[in-house]
């Protein structure tokens, strides 16, 4: 069990390297987390420094998240087999190690970002099928609306929807239990955007707006 815990913690502190933070040491400039939103993110980042460097966080980030759930539990097991839980389970406890980490990163006075590109991640490897139908829901939503929280909120639900209704897996499923903690938890962290989306607050990411200016 020790292994387990060893292994929950590595990702957390793997989830916690944040990728706009990686890129900024790496290539200079200001730190997007006193820009704009104020949020580590690759939104803030395409934002406040360019697409060329929000896609660089994005892909940092998703790539911590594939890393937790499918090199972390194999290394676990190489170490200590067997282990006291599948290496499923193992994953998802990793999975939201990770996204937590991304969310509250312990290097960075737990101020991070949202977790969508990192739970991406984590729903690439363990459930890829799900993201053909959330990814261009969200692709579908971002460019009708230009609300990147109601684009995230809304992929969320479709992989929820996949899991529970389409997939083997089904509700009463690990997999049905983690998608549906992980829409708790996208709903959390998007509160404030939700709040301000209902009072017709909350600011449009306009150059995406693709669907909507073909549509008019």
């Amino acid at each position: 069990m020790l292994t387990c815990g060893l292994t929950v913690l590595a990702a957390y502190l793997l989830g916690s390297v944040l990728g706009s933070q990686l890129l900024t040491a790496l290539l200079g400039g200001p730190d997007i987390r006193h820009l704009g939103s104020g949020n580590a993110g690759a939104t803030n980042a395409v934002r406040q420094r360019g697409v060329k460097f929000g896609a660089g966080v994005l892909l940092l980030d998703l790539l911590k998240g594939v890393l937790a759930v499918a090199a972390l539990p194999l290394a676990a097991e190489a170490v200590a087999a067997p282990l006291p839980i599948t290496l499923e389970e193992l994953a998802m406890l990793c999975g939201v190690a990770v996204t937590a980490g991304h969310i509250w990163p312990l290097y960075f006075s737990f101020a991070g970002g949202k977790g969508i590109a990192t739970l991406l991640g984590v729903y690439l490897w363990m459930t890829p099928a799900a993201l053909l139908l959330a990814v261009p829901g969200f692709a579908l939503v971002l460019t009708l609306s230009g609300y990147v929280s109601l684009a995230a909120v809304s992929a969320a639900v479709l992989v929820v929807f996949h899991v529970v209704c389409i997939d083997d897996a089904g509700a009463w499923s690990a997999l049905g239990a983690f998608s549906l903690a992980m829409l708790a938890l996208v709903l959390w962290t998007h509160r404030g955007n939700l709040q301000r989306l209902a009072r017709g607050q909350e600011p449009r990411f306009e150059r995406v707006m693709v669907l909507r200016r073909l549509t008019r």
